[in-house]
């Protein structure tokens, strides 16, 4: 593909992505603000539910948007069985900023709208979006650097402490919790960095799963364990949004959740350990599906 027409067609689908995400965060962030002003339980209540609603309809106004300007030929499985009345925990591979989009896509009617754990940063990094998300109450979390960590021991309960408040937060409505375990987007840099044990996967980090689960594990219906399967060397936003890509392989496994993913993760070591080599044998058969699957592009 030219690739001046590649830049100009990616150029206009961001356009028209940015002027649906302003006309929806208008009356957002005004129903926000009088849910702010205005105390009253019963009027929380409404405003609440009236913003779940305009969440409801930006995706969906996505979800035909996807489908009018990028010609992907989708090859789904696993969507069967699945309710919008019902409480998900969302794990999946990361490898773009596209996987957002695309997980809103592929779920779009069938559960409740995608809530996924975001890095504070991007409150400022990220305007619009990421004030819509923090209106939601999406979970945002700091992601400290080992060292920090070993420097001020403390933060880590601090990040303990922010999953647990936000995942409380979900008890009301159902919810599709959505965690990209791996913690940050593969690439061959970071893959080397880790000495990553996957031939496509970084490792995944179980503590934000499992403190969501210990907080919410008797509300959550099944685990969705998904896998995004991208053309090779085609992971790109811009490759999405420029129409490159021709198919995407989309694999969604329904996990229930029995009391073997439920435990304090926090203080019991034998349940730590357990519940890491659960999560890493889950991504050891993801690494093997997408080198199967890469073999029909």
């Amino acid at each position: 593909m030219n690739n001046l027409y590649k830049f100009l067609r990616a150029g206009l689908a961001t356009i028209l992505y940015l002027i649906v995400l302003t006309v929806w965060f208008i009356p957002l962030a005004s129903v926000g603000f009088l849910r702010v002003i205005i105390p009253l339980k019963k009027w929380r209540r409404l405003t609440k539910k009236l913003m779940e609603f305009l969440h409801a309809v930006w995706l969906r106004s996505n979800y035909f948007l996807l489908k009018w300007i990028t010609p992907i030929k989708w090859e789904i499985r696993g969507l069967e069985q699945l309710h919008y009345r019902e409480w998900y925990l969302l794990i999946s591979n990361h490898q773009s900023w596209a996987d957002i989009l695309i997980l809103q896509y592929i779920f779009s009617g069938k559960i409740p709208p995608l809530k996924f754990f975001l890095k504070k940063e991007l409150l400022w990094t990220l305007p619009i979006a990421s004030w819509a998300c923090w209106l939601l109450d999406f979970p945002f979390m700091h992601r400290y650097s080992k060292a920090k960590l070993t420097k001020h021991p403390e933060l880590k309960n601090k990040d303990i402490e922010e999953t647990k408040k936000a995942s409380a937060k979900f008890k009301t409505t159902p919810t599709t919790v959505a965690n990209f375990v791996e913690g940050t987007r593969f690439s061959k840099e970071k893959h080397e960095l880790q000495a990553s044990p996957y031939q496509y996967l970084l490792r995944p980090k179980a503590a934000g799963m499992a403190f969501t689960l210990a907080v919410l594990g008797d509300f959550f219906h099944k685990i969705l364990n998904v896998t995004i399967i991208y053309p090779p060397h085609q992971t790109s936003l811009l490759d999405f949004l420029s129409g490159s890509i021709k198919k995407i392989i989309v694999d969604v496994e329904t996990i229930p959740i029995t009391k073997a993913w439920l435990g304090d993760y926090e203080n019991d070591r034998q349940f730590r350990i357990t519940f890491q080599k659960k999560l890493n044998e889950l991504w050891e058969k993801k690494d093997r599906l997408i080198k199967a699957q890469l073999q029909d592009f």
